[in-house]
């Protein structure tokens, strides 16, 4: 491994976790990249690249910030997946799996190639003649103000419907707890391949969520009277509103490769983050997902009268 590229929070303060970055890749010779844009956060020491060239010159990516970060160094690398590493600086972190003090270790192992890889499927989207890929979620959401998304679902080129609401929401496995789980979509396990549809505060047509296999091929076609629609990706918008077109959106395998050290401990703080949403664990499940410290503790605390 020669080289490792440096996808950064565009507003956290990255210096810390840079620095100690920095000094194990001057130990062991390796070159870092960053964007070009980001050339004025880190030292002289790492090599600016244009910000397409950063996935395709690395050997692995380091994603230090949330999971925002995580999913924009995903889909930097979708052309070419390479091995992503996540560093946690976020609240709450579905796909980042290191804390900063834990880089060290953690960057020799991957050296070392002493992780396991996480495959993650994408969405593949047609966005009115432009390529997308969303990792988590593309919507079609209305312009606050100016009425309803009305949009004709198609799948496999069969009509089944329309909806009227104010956002429509295609998510993959991982992109279920996002926005499609807010607007009242089911948690689809990240082991099974599948999409859902997921519309935002229906007022006519599908009222519920859809959810289709890898295989089928979904298209969102505006109607005249749809009020305008701002595409978003994984959150971001991509397209200005608009009051015409269509999204054509397939699912593709393999996509993004995310580096574990420990599946196991990361699968346990999952859970306890998955509390979050309400999901109804019992307390012995939950005490068994605190640190051993606080388990004992809990322990020797004597029961109520």
């Amino acid at each position: 491994m020669s080289g490792l590229g440096l996808v950064l929070h565009p507003t956290r303060d990255v210096t810390e976790v840079v620095g100690i970055i920095e000094r194990w890749a001057k130990r062991h010779h390796k070159t870092l990249m960053v964007r070009e844009e980001d050339q004025h956060r880190v030292s002289s020491c790492i090599v600016p690249v244009p910000a397409d060239e950063v996935a395709a010159r690395a050997d692995a990516l380091i994603s230090v910030g949330g999971d925002g970060t995580m999913l924009g160094a995903l889909r930097s690398a979708v052309l070419d997946p390479k091995p992503v590493l996540g560093v946690h600086l976020g609240r709450v972190g579905f796909l980042v799996e290191i804390e900063p003090p834990e880089l060290p270790e953690a960057l020799s192992r991957l050296l070392s190639k002493e992780f396991t890889i996480e495959s993650h499927a994408c969405l593949a989207c047609d966005v009115c003649g432009d390529d997308v890929v969303a990792f988590n979620d593309i919507a079609l959401v209305r312009q606050p103000g100016s009425g309803f998304v009305n949009v004709t679902l198609a799948i496999d080129g069969q009509q089944y419907g329309y909806y009227r609401c104010d956002a429509v929401v295609v998510s993959t496995p991982i992109g279920s707890t996002a926005y499609s789980y807010a607007a009242g979509g089911p948690l689809i396990s990240p082991a099974a391949d599948s999409m859902v549809i997921t519309p935002s505060a229906p007022m006519a047509g599908i009222s519920r969520s859809v959810v289709l296999s890898p295989s089928e091929k979904i298209r969102l076609e505006l109607e005249p009277d749809s009020s305008p629609v701002v595409v978003e990706m994984d959150g971001l918008v991509f397209r200005d509103p608009a009051t015409e077109g269509a999204v054509e959106i397939n699912y593709r395998r393999n996509a993004g490769l995310v580096v574990r050290f420990d599946p196991l401990r990361y699968q346990e703080r999952n859970q306890l983050k998955m509390t979050l949403l309400d999901l109804p664990f019992l307390p012995e499940q939950l005490r068994e997902l605190l640190p051993e410290e606080l388990r004992r503790t809990q322990r020797e605390i004597p029961p109520p009268c």
